[in-house]
């Protein structure tokens, strides 16, 4: 089957990932806060940024290499981490981080997926990102990096935009409680779905089995329907939290979320070695800029390396970003687009999507390298 001419774009994907997946575990994966004017506002922000489209240029042959944090990629984005990653498709932890290992690109591992820094050991290659919801007691926070470096992960992710739990009414809405169980309502829309559950019924239900072996299981059951195991353990960070933890790892240090100038300046002076430019895709706050429209004024104010992520759909949107200053790309929710439409196939057959995008969209405005962006946007004047 051709691929290309049945799924050509990333919409096509995530229609029919929205077809096979249940729509308790759709509401989870697609939703925002609020009224989620952050997604609508990441869009319009990104159709925003143009380029001049290039004449008699001759043959452009665009090479996508990049060098980010020390190691070389053939590619400038990466798989993101996203919590219960395997309740939205089955093994999509396991198959996210193959895919990563063999296309020589970042794979992120959330604290509070389904699987464990042990479960991949292997999976991930050197590709290995393990991403921190900051627990609040020391010995877990140190337990946690010793499973992580146990297992492969050579860089750490704090995510610093989660100070409390956010409300998600979509989500809440679809019936989804943590931890995952099912209602007859769910069970119907479970029953809908044959291969999601199949593929469920092989593998256990989903749980965050990491966060779960740390929890007082006693109080599980009183969290709200958004919140999960992970809000009984965590703090919320402050700079003291990151210097701690710039102590204990010794491998590169991201910290994800950062939305202020000033945050990133003084990461820099603390020994962060990457700022990660996000507003979690409108997850957690509904009044937020777009992450694209604050990636040029933080990439003015430090000379860190930055990643951007929030509202990619395609690869123009990648090569939007690394004009306007990002370094690194990341992706949450498409790969997870990828497994729900096609399963294992999935995941590479968005990569193929995503490099045949930046190349042609490169070819159109005259640039045959990443650091040639710039230079081709459009002011507008």
């Amino acid at each position: 089957m051709d691929l290309h001419a049945r799924y050509p774009a990333i919409s096509d994907l995530k229609a029919r990932a929205r077809r096979r997946i249940p729509h308790f575990v759709w509401e989870y994966l697609d939703s925002a806060t609020g009224s989620e004017s952050v997604t609508a506002r990441n869009r319009e922000a990104l159709d925003r940024v143009l380029f001049r489209p290039a004449a008699l240029r001759g043959e452009i042959l665009a090479d996508l290499a990049t060098t980010f944090l020390g190691r070389a990629y053939p590619v400038p984005f990466g798989i993101a981490p996203l919590g219960m990653s395997g309740l939205v498709w089955p093994e999509a932890e396991i198959l996210l981080a193959r895919h990563a290992a063999r296309a020589g690109i970042p794979y992120g591992l959330s604290t509070v997926a389904t699987r464990t820094p042990e479960d991949l050991k292997g999976a991930q290659g050197d590709q290995g990102w393990f991403q921190m919801y900051p627990p609040r007691d020391p010995g877990i926070r140190d337990d946690m990096l010793a499973r992580a470096r146990g297992a492969g992960f050579h860089t750490l992710v704090l995510t610093v935009d989660v100070p409390a739990a956010s409300r998600r009414e979509r989500q809440t809405r679809g019936g989804l409680v943590q931890p995952p169980r099912l209602t007859p309502r769910l069970a119907l829309q479970v029953a809908r779905c044959p291969v999601w559950a199949m593929g469920i019924q092989a593998s256990g239900m989903p749980r965050m089995r990491l966060m779960d072996g740390y929890a007082d299981q006693e109080k599980l059951g009183r969290l709200p329907s958004t919140a999960h195991v992970g809000y009984l353990l965590r703090a919320a960070p402050d700079w003291d939290y990151v210097a701690a933890l710039r102590e204990a790892w010794s491998g590169p240090l991201i910290l994800k979320g950062v939305m202020e100038t000033e945050v990133a300046q003084r990461a820099e002076a603390e020994g962060v070695d990457a700022v990660w430019v996000s507003n979690h895709a409108g997850r957690q706050f509904d009044g937020a800029p777009a992450a694209v429209d604050v990636l040029p004024e933080i990439r003015e104010t430090t000379e860190l390396p930055l990643i951007c992520d929030s509202g990619i759909a395609g690869g123009l949107d990648i090569l939007r970003l690394l004009a306007l200053g990002a370094d690194f790309v990341m992706m949450g929710r498409t790969w997870h687009y990828a497994l729900g439409a096609l399963g294992r196939e999935g995941p590479a057959h968005l990569h193929d999507i995503l490099v045949k995008d930046m190349t042609s969209n490169m070819a159109q405005i005259g640039a045959a390298r990443l650091d040639e962006l710039s230079v081709r946007l459009w002011s507008g004047t």
